[in-house]
């Protein structure tokens, strides 16, 4: 095996907000670390981490009912939702302190104060959402959040969806002006910069094709798309963060810990406009709920974007089934990902999301009439006409083993690094990109545990919050709350 024609400490793979968050923690814990990031398209933060290829919402559990599951005796369950408010609260103070220290210098640039809204049909629909504010506003976390089933407040809160509607319609919604819109993409693109500006070296148009162990970390091969050539580089950490390209990455690094995942890819469309009296008139994230058999990445919502200082509004999605892995993947994607090791987990979750599956060629089939009916639950009067389509960015779900039903497909983020630390990868999605900050702590806390040690104050100054649980401490939840706030300019 021929050596590596350079080395250097850390290579991070992908150019979007996972790479770019922890290059940037990286950068400030460690200095004189040489960093390396490889991007395969002409520029970053194009894939999952653009603003027109997710929503943009702030996941922080205030609309998204997904995350506030109701059991057979309709008690709702908070467990996930507190852990994933206080992941963003985590993300919050990282990026304040970053604001703080000048390496994002206009806030507005990526992040802007929108309510989030849960939306909640007819009388099944109002009494779920009614039983999940009364639970959710004892939770401190929660404890701001307001409800209304009268049809006037809707219509002030809500008047692009409420006004006008004929009378005798039974809704429920609940509604936090704690939430907001980030646009991960232009987050990115600053954290990059900032990486660069220190000494990191962002490449774009090349890709990494092959990685093999070395005796002192890992050598990757790397094509220059441009000049077609190819070079191999040592690098003593290697993380993986390149969204629905990670799998086959994981795959080729040969890791035990990586044995058995397989992905899962949904693709995605959103209708998508710019008409300024439909967005005055809507100024919020409105989350509904899923249809049957659709993934929770799926669930209908009507949102406000900021992108470029401008508003939007986009609905959607409506789900659809890719075999690609990123937007600009390959048909051979999914076909070439399967193995001996995780075929029997693809089978089996194969077998047992039928329902998912018939959801999703249902969703591929759908007309655009049948799309703009959707949207008609949300908007009674839609002109079609100021509406276009977009496509959404791929989403590869986790198909990973179970001991019990041989596997499962996994809607969230699962974090991969094998045994001795030196390599890492990141699959799944959402609420990906809003918890970035917390999966790159957690990152660097398995990767690095000798050096995390002396890392702990940096964290501390960091995120005030880190290690402290916000429920049972409502003072630290007021004076981080505030302080975000203030240095995100959300107040």
């Amino acid at each position: 095996m021929p050596s590596p024609q350079e080395k250097v400490d850390v290579v991070l793979i992908g150019g979007g907000i996972m790479s770019a968050t922890l290059g940037a923690m990286l950068t400030e814990l460690q200095p004189d670390w040489n960093i390396r990031v490889y991007e395969k398209l002409d520029y970053v933060a194009s894939e999952s981490s653009d603003p027109w290829n997710n929503a943009g919402t702030g996941h922080a559990a205030l609309c998204e009912l997904n995350y506030t599951p109701e059991d057979s005796n309709g008690d709702i369950d908070l467990q996930k939702a507190s852990t994933i408010n206080q992941q963003f609260h985590h993300s919050r103070q990282y990026w304040s302190h970053l604001v703080d220290t000048g390496v994002l210098t206009d806030p507005k640039s990526f992040i802007n104060p929108i309510p989030h809204v849960s939306y909640g049909r007819g009388e099944k629909g109002r009494d779920y959402i009614k039983r999940r504010y009364e639970t959710m506003v004892r939770n401190p976390l929660f404890s701001q959040m307001e409800y209304s089933d009268d049809p006037a407040t809707q219509a002030e809160w809500l008047p692009l969806m409420f006004e006008g509607r004929g009378p005798g319609q039974v809704n429920g919604i609940s509604r936090t002006e704690l939430g907001t819109d980030v646009d991960f993409g232009s987050l990115s693109r600053q954290l990059l910069s900032y990486i660069a500006d220190k000494g990191a070296t962002v490449r774009t148009s090349h890709q990494v094709t092959d990685l093999e162990r070395a005796s002192d970390g890992w050598t990757l091969t790397v094509k220059d798309l441009l000049s077609h050539e190819t070079h191999r580089i040592g690098a003593k950490f290697v993380f993986v963060g390149a969204g629905g390209g990670a799998l086959p990455l994981l795959q080729k690094s040969g890791i035990p810990e990586g044995r058995g995942y397989g992905g899962f890819p949904v693709s995605g469309i959103f209708l998508r406009t710019g008409n300024e009296d439909l967005v005055a008139r809507h100024q919020a994230k409105v989350y509904g709920q899923a249809a049957q058999g659709a993934p929770p990445m799926s669930v209908p919502h009507l949102d406000t974007r900021v992108v470029d200082g401008k508003d939007y509004l986009m609905f959607g999605p409506y789900a659809g089934f890719s075999p690609k892995f990123l937007k600009k993947g390959r048909f051979t994607d999914l076909p070439f990902s399967v193995r001996g090791n995780n075929l029997a987990t693809m089978l089996n979750v194969a077998k047992d999301n039928t329902d998912l599956v018939t959801y999703l060629l249902g969703e591929l089939a759908a007309t655009k009439k049948a799309r703009f009916e959707a949207m008609h639950q949300f908007i009674p009067n839609i002109d079609p006409s100021d509406w276009e389509f977009i496509q959404a960015g791929q989403r590869v779900q986790v198909m990973k083993k179970d001991p019990k039903k041989g596997g499962v497909l996994q809607f969230g983020t699962e974090l991969i690094s094998s045994a001795d630390g030196s390599i890492a990868a990141l699959l799944g999605a959402s609420p990906g990109a809003s918890t970035a900050v917390p999966i790159m702590v957690n990152l660097l806390k398995t990767c690095f545990p000798r050096e995390f040690a002396g890392w702990e104050k940096s964290f501390k100054d960091m995120i005030p919050s880190l290690g402290r649980d916000l429920v049972d401490d409502e003072t630290l939840l007021k004076e981080v709350s505030e302080y975000t706030s203030r240095t995100l300019q959300l107040i």
